[in-house]
């Protein structure tokens, strides 16, 4: 007889393996009509088609019956900025514009650790009651964000991996801080939250034309310091953003040499939208591990253009999808995928 807690039963649905082309997704899926899940220690430890799964059952446990549900994995987010929960749907012309005009304004606000309280709460019972059980989190640049957002998911023990946004030029004074500054506060967050309950920290340093050459070293000593840490950061969103990277790092013929080139590039490292990556980028993303996060509602949103898909199949480069600047149904951004990629 099987050591369990509890056993559900109800259809499930469910990808049985890792599958990075729809080949492979179609070839993993796997549903069961009527299965029985079975959980130990809150941790799934089989899941059975009923016929075979009955015989396992504890007569005095019996199981929980949800014969007329579809039950399925939580969502990830592979990118969300939470300080934008606010703000969504604010017109901004571009992303360069709309980060000026709207996006750091909402973020100074986050000084104030009552107010992220306010802020992480709601994120996070938002994403919940919207199947998204797993995310990779934004904060601002005042520890105060990482403090509200990890206390609220340690309370619901909820999977969550965030970290301080790390900025040191190009942004209004009120968010602008120097890369000792970034090193030592970021530095205290790891070894405060990362691997506490089932939080994890994410470097974060915001992207290239808010880092001098400094702020990236102290983000690559932090990356060594703590190397089972993860690492997010935004590349080629947009192209007046790669122009201005070009003219801000005229020694690298691309804007993923600036982050390889400091040792950011890696199997835990995930870069947001891609859009006007080149073959050398994808192959350089493949070689080093890294994944790509696809941002569909935010590419369309500001007009960044489309993510292209097929390249990185061909490449073999992981990737995962993402709401960006909104906490909404992850399934509600599955079905806008056949614009937003080419």
């Amino acid at each position: 007889m099987m050591d369990y807690q509890t056993a559900v039963r109800g259809a499930f649905f469910d990808i049985a393996g890792v599958a990075e082309t729809p080949d492979e997704v179609a070839a993993q899926a796997r549903y069961l009509d009527d299965g029985l899940l079975f959980l130990q220690e809150g941790k799934i430890i089989a899941l059975l088609p009923w016929q075979e799964g009955e015989a396992f059952l504890h007569p005095l446990k019996g199981y929980v019956d949800l014969r007329d549900k579809l039950l399925l994995p939580g969502f990830v987010d592979a990118h969300v900025h939470y300080p934008q929960t606010e703000m969504i749907g604010a017109f901004g012309e571009q992303l360069l514009e709309w980060l000026t005009t709207y996006t750091f304004p909402v973020e100074s606000q986050f000084a104030d650790a009552e107010y992220a309280q306010e802020i992480a709460q709601f994120f996070v019972n938002q994403l919940i009651s919207h199947g998204t059980t797993t995310a990779l989190v934004f904060c601002t640049l005042h520890p105060a964000s990482v403090e509200a957002l990890f206390s609220e998911a340690l309370r619901l023990n909820m999977r969550l991996i965030a970290g301080k946004v790390m900025m040191d030029r190009h942004v209004p004074d009120y968010l602008c801080e120097t890369a000792g500054e970034s090193y030592e506060q970021t530095r205290a967050l790891i070894r405060r939250w990362h691997q506490r309950g089932r939080l994890g920290y994410a470097i974060t340093p915001r992207f290239a034309p808010t880092s001098t050459p400094g702020l990236l070293e102290a983000v690559q000593r932090l990356r060594a310091e703590f190397p089972d840490t993860w690492l997010q950061t935004h590349l080629s969103e947009n192209r007046e953003e790669i122009a201005w990277v070009k003219q801000l790092w005229p020694e690298h013929a691309r804007y993923l040499d600036v982050y390889h080139h400091y040792q950011l590039t890696g199997e835990r490292s995930v870069f947001a939208h891609g859009i006007h990556l080149d073959d050398a980028e994808w192959q350089c993303l493949h070689d080093t591990g890294s994944a790509v996060a696809f941002c569909p509602t935010s590419n369309l949103f500001l007009g960044s253009g489309l993510f292209r898909l097929p390249a990185c199949w061909q490449h073999r480069c992981g990737w995962a999808s993402a709401a960006t600047s909104e906490p909404g149904p992850p399934s509600a951004c599955c079905g806008r995928w056949a614009r937003p990629t080419r």
